[in-house]
């Protein structure tokens, strides 16, 4: 195999990790790392090292998935206790960082009283100084910005926190991704190389691509002891050809949750790519990365949740996509870093941000960022986007996990973009609290009441029907919410017939039906075809 070409076996793991736990986009950006080092990944070591029953027993209780509970059936202690004293000592940067972010809130809670900020500056932390601008509201409460471009330049951003983590695989099973980290196992080969790495567009596009082997093992530094592993993945096997779509019609395809590609002869564009990678054997069918093009035009990214920015997709899309749209970040703020500087210093370099209602237009084709509200706890989330396409007089509407706070809102936008033909929506209406995903980042603890009010929850039936009603599709096409089995480690969602967002999309549904609109909601995979000028389904 050394000296002959070879393609990458279709069930290869690519598992991106950051300092030993499941890389996502809060990982990558150093503030946001620095507060979820503190604020989640030590306390749920400490918690399991003290009291590895408790987590055992939570991890079986259907009730508890999702939790802050380590997934090692009560095992593996002294592991987890190594690398958290590891983490202690390695990331002192890091751990350093947390505290004066906290020390920064105090200071700006005790002395910023509405008078000038700027003899506050030589009391703001040392490792700070330089990062961040001192601001009021018009309430005259206080804040601050970091100069985010800033700071992943500076010491707080370490690419040698980065790794790679191959296995093969045959199933879905993963523990939920936010709560366990990746501990030394056997059969997975844990490499340290930055997410940046040229060596991880190479290895993905072998699937398709051959090379030879010395070449890849070359070119990751694969070690000797660990040459042997690292051969099992790969195979002397030809792949079935992709077939590029040649059709005269506009193709949809579903891939799952979120996940949907758009193509003509001439165009490709793949909303929220959280795909089902890793051919196997399923029970569910479904397209998987063997359906898509050998070049995408362009990958649109709604917004920053690690279920719609999964990086260990984007990483291996990276080299086949043209351009990757990401909404627009405005501000600095610690709960909402830019999706375009942490895709820049991982590698991505054709990333470009696109406003509310900004057009971008190529050939036959728009593509219309739209508002995007709800589904963000009530946090200042501004980097977050809809997006209209339009193919023709055809037009597709992506309205994500939008949750309809001011109908007013899309009446306005309905008068820029007119009716559309197809809408697709997120209708878990049941979501997670606030502190599930931005717990780590909040100053002060939350009540129980504020924490279960304000929820990261898409629409429900009255909120969705409001959207039918503003765009008047003839197609609607609920997602299905984590449903699909590989979505379980990051979503840990199991929904029943009884389930809220079920019951709620299923009502949205049949009122479509009695207002004669298809509507479906999606499960697995879905293909149609449409004509560009009319609503002709093939």
């Amino acid at each position: 195999m050394s000296d002959r070409n070879v393609y990458l076996k279709p069930n290869v793991v690519f598992e991106p990790l950051v300092n030993k736990w499941y890389a996502w986009s809060h990982l990558i950006s150093p503030a946001t790392a620095a507060m979820n080092l503190m604020g989640r990944h030590i306390p749920i070591m400490t918690s399991y090292i003290e009291n590895p029953e408790l987590h055992a027993e939570a991890v079986r209780n259907a009730k508890m998935k999702g939790g802050p509970f380590i997934d090692l059936d009560g095992k593996k202690t002294a592991e987890i206790e190594k690398l958290k004293n590891d983490t202690l000592k390695q990331q002192k940067r890091l751990v350093q960082l947390a505290a004066a972010i906290n020390s920064l809130e105090d200071l700006l809670a005790r002395e910023a009283t509405g008078e000038g900020l700027e003899s506050l500056y030589p009391k703001v932390p040392a490792l700070l100084r330089g990062l961040v601008e001192l601001y009021y509201d018009r309430n005259n409460q206080p804040g601050y910005r970091f100069f985010e471009s800033l700071l992943f330049k500076s010491e707080f951003y370490d690419p040698s926190n980065q790794r790679m983590a191959f296995w093969l695989t045959n199933n879905d099973e993963r523990p939920f991704c936010l709560s366990t980290p990746k501990i030394e196992q056997e059969g997975v080969l844990q490499l340290p190389i930055p997410f940046h790495h040229a060596g991880i567009d190479v290895m993905a596009a072998m699937k398709r691509v051959p090379q030879s082997f010395n070449y890849i093992k070359e070119m990751l530094d694969i070690p000797p002891e660990q040459e042997e592993l690292f051969r099992s993945f790969f195979t002397e096997q030809v792949p079935p050809v992709y077939r590029k779509y040649e059709g005269d019609k506009i193709r949809m395809r579903y891939f799952g949750h979120a996940c949907i590609l758009i193509e003509t002869r001439e165009l490709s564009i793949l909303v929220d790519p959280l795909i089902s990678y890793y051919g196997y054997h399923s029970d569910v069918e479904h397209f998987s990365d063997a359906d898509l093009p050998d070049s995408i035009d362009y990958v649109l990214v709604t917004h920053n949740h690690q279920d719609h920015v999964l990086l260990e997709t984007l990483l291996l899309l990276r080299h086949k996509v043209k351009q990757f749209i990401v909404p627009r970040t405005y501000g600095g703020r610690l709960e909402d870093p830019s999706l375009k500087l942490m895709m820049n210093a991982i590698g991505f370099n054709n990333v470009i941000e696109i406003d509310e209602m900004q057009e971008i237009r190529f050939e036959d084709a728009v593509i219309t960022g739209i508002p995007f509200t709800g589904e963000h706890s009530d946090l200042n989330i501004l980097t977050k986007s809809c997006y209209l396409v339009q193919i023709g007089q055809f037009k597709l509407l992506f309205l994500a996990d939008s949750r309809v706070q001011e109908p007013a809102l899309y009446e306005r936008v309905a008068r820029h973009t007119g009716d559309v033909d197809v809408m697709f929506l997120g209708m878990e209406c049941e979501g997670a609290p606030l502190s599930w995903l931005y717990g780590p980042l909040m100053v002060k603890k939350l009540t129980r009441s504020q924490d279960l009010s304000r929820r990261l929850s898409g629409s429900d039936c009255e909120k969705g029907m409001s959207l039918v009603n503003i765009f008047n599709p003839a197609e609607v096409y609920v997602y299905a919410m984590g449903q699909e089995p590989w979505l379980e480690f990051i979503t840990s969602i199991k929904l029943t017939e009884e389930s809220h967002p079920i019951v709620q999309s299923n009502k949205l549904i049949a009122l479509c039906g009695e207002k004669g609109i298809i509507a479906e909601r999606l499960f697995g995979e879905k293909e149609l075809l449409y004509n560009k000028d009319s609503m002709l389904v093939i």
